[in-house]
């Protein structure tokens, strides 16, 4: 068996449930999910007298794409998506011939995999609806409103274990050596000398306070911690501001949709009748069925 061969074989394996789905809703709800169809889609291959057609393999490429190798594009990729539909078309056709589309776990899969895309295209309606330039905007400034500008620092650092020793390193830098290049020869700190950019709430506290009243270019006196003794330039001072909506557009659009979807799944719980039951079939008790399942909240841009 070629490489190929094998890797087909997987995904079509690794994809029956995909197959399943497009059994259960048929080809005009699968089509949803790659776009519109065509209004006459061009045909490219025929098995046993049976299309298959662009919008075929659109829905296909969007189902197994992201799993292919990225190296396989352009003309070859398509090639290989159309063999995959072929052979998603010979597998199935042997399945039915076989009566193994009529099982009672076929059924059960194929009802699982409708709810499923049902599902999938309720919140893809729902996500569609709510994302428009109003509530992205919205949702920015919020997300903007709680995170005011903030002053920060560029600082780098030197950690000593005594007060001492601080005391020496300090009349070295304040008499006129390189910092970085006394702090590279002396700091405990290792390689972690120049701290880059940031506020005051992201460092420790001690640290901070000594660092956020320095100017820039000054040099603090020893600061202790219970870390050792640090000795702190500033490189740098700014004032940090929320980036422009342009920059976090697609990132609120994106918070938007999934805010919705999660609302929308919470009323369902809401106005649903839901009950549960242990294994030997005994309700559980009202309180166990109360919340909806806790999703991935969406984080705000």
């Amino acid at each position: 068996m070629t490489l190929k061969g094998a890797l087909m074989i997987r995904m079509l394996s690794a994809h029956l449930r995909s197959t399943a789905a497009a059994l259960a809703l048929g080809l005009g709800a699968a089509l949803m999910f790659a776009g519109a169809a065509s209004a006459d889609p061009k045909v490219l291959a025929k098995v046993d007298g049976s299309p298959i057609t662009e919008d075929d393999l659109a829905i296909a490429m969007a189902d197994i794409g992201p799993g292919l190798p990225q190296k396989l594009e352009g003309a070859a990729r398509q090639k290989y998506v159309l063999d995959y539909l072929i052979n998603l078309k010979l597998a199935a056709r042997k399945a039915e011939a076989d009566k193994l589309d009529q099982t009672p776990g076929f059924a059960k899969k194929l009802a699982y995999y409708r709810d499923e895309l049902a599902k999938e295209e309720l919140l893809s309606s729902v996500a569609k609806a709510a994302t428009t330039e109003e509530a992205e905007r919205k949702a920015y400034d919020e997300a903007a409103k709680a995170k005011p500008p903030q002053e920060e620092i560029h600082a780098r650092q030197i950690l000593l274990p005594t007060e001492d020793d601080a005391k020496k390193v300090l009349a070295r830098v304040k008499g006129g050596e390189d910092f970085a290049k006394v702090a590279n020869e002396v700091s405990k700190s290792g390689d972690f000398v120049d701290l880059g950019w940031f506020t005051k709430d992201q460092i420790l506290r001690e640290f901070s306070d000594a660092a956020f009243k320095l100017k820039e270019g000054e040099i603090s006196d020893p600061v202790k911690t219970h870390l050792g003794w640090y000795i702190i330039k500033v490189e740098g001072v700014r004032t940090k501001t929320f980036p422009p909506f342009e920059q976090l557009k697609d990132q609120a659009a994106r918070y938007v949709a999934e805010k919705a979807k999660s609302e929308a799944i919470s009323q369902l719980h809401a106005a649903a009748k839901i009950e549960l039951f242990d294994a030997e079939g005994k309700p559980l008790p009202p309180a166990a069925t109360a919340a909806a399942p806790d999703a991935d909240k969406p984080k705000a841009p």
